[in-house]
């Protein structure tokens, strides 16, 4: 059992988000007794976060439900910079119109998550563009340059692996760390903010930061990152062969998010139903205890709670429903992923490659080969095959066991 007094770091630590903890013994009696406000900020490069980030906004809703503040930090003002951490080459430029309708997509999903208001444990979401547009370059270097040495900063990961590989970083780049340490100090004046939470990658913006605030106000403050998280076979989390698995509905239908969850690895399942749901962990430990074919039952309340939590109770029993009318009855459930071809038809290669079945024409001319695709149940395997689809009807296209759409004219 956990040795820890308050309820904020037992919940993460029974749950598996515990990596590192600054000072967990102080964190700890100031989550007893006090109201903590915690932060991790998104930068918003797209409109809509991915699956990797679901751990993150899980911790805010974690903070939330054991009585403490989370702040939600848009970065639409490190954006504007790009973080190294991880990365081989620079972030593209976005524009502020681009920035700011990201973070309108991205709020609907904390929206669902977290509860939003002016009370003591309400969430807030801010934009640190508020403050870091209004910083002037010489006053930056003159406050803030001081309390940083080069010597330090090229120790941390996000510069030393680029630098480490050849690949050119930039001068911009190399702010970021700077910037996100000023976000820190800066939410600490601001909302009293004491704790940031975020990725293993980002301990050393993290202690910066809080080096920072001691620095220049004497703040306490205090940092706390979840492990990578990886699925059992060593992949990163959030990536398939067809790309992102998206948090927004816009980026990915439903059902195709029901079922990356209700395809997980057996070995993930327990993980996963800890970080991604609030089911209670008895009832979890039964689930993954499951064997042989049962397992898959512990998958689909996987899939059912994630997707009731990210998506909505509606488009999680859609989606069970159309799998269940997809799988068992041979059928087309409605809440399949669909595909338009026109009156000329359309190559059968080319309609896997389009759904994100398959991600490329020769991965599909493979696919093809090995008999893996069926029309309308019947094996195809010419990477030429023209479907051509009568005016009004449908056929459902299916790759393997798991993947169908329907191709509609």
């Amino acid at each position: 059992m956990s040795s820890y007094k308050s309820d904020l770091l037992r919940v993460l630590d029974e749950r598996g988000y515990i990596h590192q903890v600054t000072d967990a013994e102080g964190l700890d009696a100031l989550a007893a007794s006090d109201v903590v406000p915690g932060y991790i900020g998104f930068d918003a490069t797209a409109p809509s976060l991915h699956v990797g980030s679901l751990v993150q906004i899980m911790m805010l809703r974690r903070l939330q439900q054991a009585g403490h503040k989370p702040i939600v930090v848009m970065g639409g003002g490190t954006t504007k910079v790009g973080d190294p951490s991880g990365k081989d080459e620079s972030r593209k430029m976005l524009t502020n119109e681009d920035i700011d309708a990201n973070i309108a997509g991205i709020r609907k999903i904390f929206e669902r998550l977290l509860t939003f208001g002016d009370g003591a444990t309400d969430a807030i979401m801010v934009n640190n563009d508020e403050w870091l547009s209004q910083l002037g370059y010489i006053q930056l270097l003159r406050d803030v340059g001081p309390h940083f040495t080069i010597n330090r900063m090229l120790t941390f990961d996000s510069v030393k692996l680029r630098l480490e590989r050849e690949q050119p970083m930039t001068f911009l780049e190399f702010n970021y760390m700077i910037l996100q340490a000023y976000d820190f100090r800066e939410l600490a004046q601001r909302y009293g903010c004491r704790l940031q939470m975020g990725g293993s990658d980002q301990w050393g913006n993290i202690v910066n930061g809080m080096e920072l605030g001691r620095r220049m106000d004497g703040s306490e403050l205090f940092g706390l990152t979840t492990p990578l998280l990886t699925t059992a076979d060593g992949a990163k989390m959030g990536k398939t062969a067809a790309g992102a698995v998206w948090l927004n509905e816009e980026q990915l239908p439903n059902y195709d998010f029901w079922q990356y969850w209700r395809n997980v690895d057996d070995r993930d399942v327990g993980k996963f139903l800890r970080l991604f749901t609030d089911l209670p962990l008895t009832e979890i430990a039964r689930l993954e205890s499951l064997d042989g074919a049962q397992i898959n039952d512990a998958k689909t309340v996987l899939a059912n709670e994630v997707t009731k939590l990210v998506r909505g109770e509606d488009a999680a029993a859609l989606a069970e429903k159309t799998a269940a009318e997809t799988f068992a009855g041979g059928g087309a459930g409605s809440d399949l992923p669909t595909l338009s071809v026109g009156a000329e038809g359309m190559r059968i290669g080319a309609a896997l490659t389009a759904l994100g079945f398959t991600a490329s024409n020769g991965e599909a001319k493979r696919k093809l080969a090995e008999g893996a695709v069926k029309l309308d149940g019947e094996p195809v395997t010419d990477a030429g095959y023209l479907v051509e689809v009568a005016e009004g009807a449908e056929v459902k296209l299916s790759l393997g066991k798991k993947k169908h759409a329907i191709l509609r004219r």
